[in-house]
């Protein structure tokens, strides 16, 4: 007989998890699906979806302690680590190890969608990050006007999982 499992289980569908509306230059929305947020005994992960909009990015940023993977399902676009550039189709899987500069363009007509899971996760995580810079979203809303990132967002960086950019970039 084995001994029982202590570790939590979740099962999370389509438009359950905690979602929030993203802004500029982003914009679109992130959806966070398994973390510290759901249940305080995920520590070591946190993963979720972002749909970035169309004629929109995610900006240059470097993670200083932590692996991220993403995997692209919907749309193309590009991929900039360490300042090469990567083409991304629907199917393509993306691993920026701690340290490497990343950004992720959106050069289609319709959404750029991905999973990402960030390794370690828990407090003060991705999704923390998302939260705090972004505005509750329900889904089957319609997007909101895009609006701009909040005037702490720097501090806000600097208390989740984000390592300054070297000056004059």
């Amino acid at each position: 007989m084995s001994a029982p499992a202590t570790t939590p289980v979740h099962v999370v569908r389509p438009d359950e998890g905690e979602s929030f509306w993203q802004p500029v230059p982003a914009n679109g929305y992130a959806e966070i699906r398994v973390s510290h947020r759901r249940d305080p005994r995920i520590t070591h992960l946190s993963t979720g979806i972002q749909v970035i909009a169309p004629n929109s990015f995610i900006r240059e940023h470097v993670h200083p302690a932590q692996d991220e993977l993403l995997f692209f399902w919907e749309g193309t676009g590009e991929a900039w680590i360490d300042g090469e550039c990567h083409g991304i189709v629907p199917g393509t899987t993306v691993y920026v190890g701690a340290g490497h500069r990343h950004k992720f363009v959106n050069t289609g007509p319709g959404p750029l969608s991905m999973m990402w899971v960030m390794l370690p996760g828990g407090p003060n995580g991705l999704d923390d990050f998302f939260a705090r810079i972004g505005r509750p979203r329900t889904p089957g809303e319609p997007a909101p006007e895009p609006f701009p990132r909040p005037a702490e967002v720097r501090e806000i960086e600097a208390g989740t999982v984000f390592a300054p950019l070297p000056s004059g970039t």
